[in-house]
């Protein structure tokens, strides 16, 4: 179990942004591309779990004067940082493994796990500590997962998914951000090293300001003509109801709850949330499919 902790399964959701590319190219379906999607997922997920141990295995310290982070197992001592770093290697060499299992564009989809692993090792050991560019660096790394996805499934993407997978977890980032502040001015003590170069103000103006750019870039990608021409609708604009009611209440959830420190955990829990995804995703798909 302590090894299973470690690797952290319940994060691998963030790895559905692998299917993004097929779910917006009315291929999610096809048989073939979706086998092909779950590769990629699972060669993601294992080269993110080997950088869960690693940042382990670096915060320890500081883990361990954090409320909830000190259960994690190298700061409670249930697992030594040689066995840390063993699961680390073996995460690693299985998603290469499984990456050599991807029939197509196969070297295009190394260099996109590739290029997250080592960026998230420059995160873990010095990124993180710098104010913006930490966030920046997460975001990125959606951007990397959805390039994969397209390359594996060879599927051209729209500028406009590229922005709005940016930007969509930009703004997550940046809430997660402003629950550490919370924290921090409740306690007095900093959660990350750059916490201080946060306050609520700068917070809420990005967080507002990124929630609004994403919005613009969902529309814009609904009434393009590239995207209107192939999926053979123009109704798409429709499903911009059910953005706007997501980004509301991640908004209330940040800003009236102050809940936003995880939003793993929220899109696994928050009924609401919950709801208003399925809506989405049935709607999209209704208006590709049936309409």
């Amino acid at each position: 179990m302590k090894y299973i902790k470690i690797i952290r399964p319940q994060q691998w959701v963030k790895n559905l942004f692998v299917f993004v590319p097929a779910f917006f190219n009315g291929d999610i379906t096809d048989g073939s591309c979706l086998l092909v999607s779950l590769i990629v997922f699972a060669a993601f997920s294992l080269a993110a779990s080997s950088i869960y141990c690693l940042n382990d295995i670096i915060d320890a310290e500081d883990d361990r004067r954090h409320p909830v982070k000190c259960l994690r197992p190298v700061a409670s001592g249930a697992v030594s940082v040689p066995q840390a770093y063993t699961v680390m290697g073996v995460s690693l060499a299985l998603s290469l493994a499984v990456m050599a299992l991807v029939p197509a564009n196969r070297w295009q989809v190394f260099a996109a796990v590739a290029g997250y692993w080592a960026l998230n090792v420059a995160y873990c050991l010095l990124l993180k500590r710098h104010s913006i560019i930490d966030v920046c660096v997460i975001a990125f790394g959606f951007v990397l997962r959805l390039l994969a996805g397209a390359a594996a499934t060879d599927i051209t993407l729209s500028k406009w998914i590229v922005l709005m997978t940016f930007l969509i977890t930009l703004f997550l980032a940046l809430a997660k951000r402003r629950d550490d502040v919370l924290r921090m001015n409740k306690t007095g003590r900093a959660p990350r090293r750059n916490t201080k170069r946060y306050n609520l103000t700068f917070l809420n103006q990005a967080i507002t300001i990124t929630a609004a750019v994403t919005l613009v870039c969902y529309i814009m990608y609904t009434v393009s003509p590239e995207v209107t021409g192939k999926l053979g609708t123009d109704s798409l604009y429709l499903t911009s109801v059910f953005v706007i009611m997501g980004l509301l209440r991640y908004l209330q959830i940040a800003v009236v709850d102050e809940k936003s420190g995880d939003p793993t955990d929220i899109a696994l829990h928050d009924r609401f949330t919950q709801i208003v995804v399925v809506c989405w995703m049935l709607s999209f798909l209704l208006l590709i499919y049936v309409v």
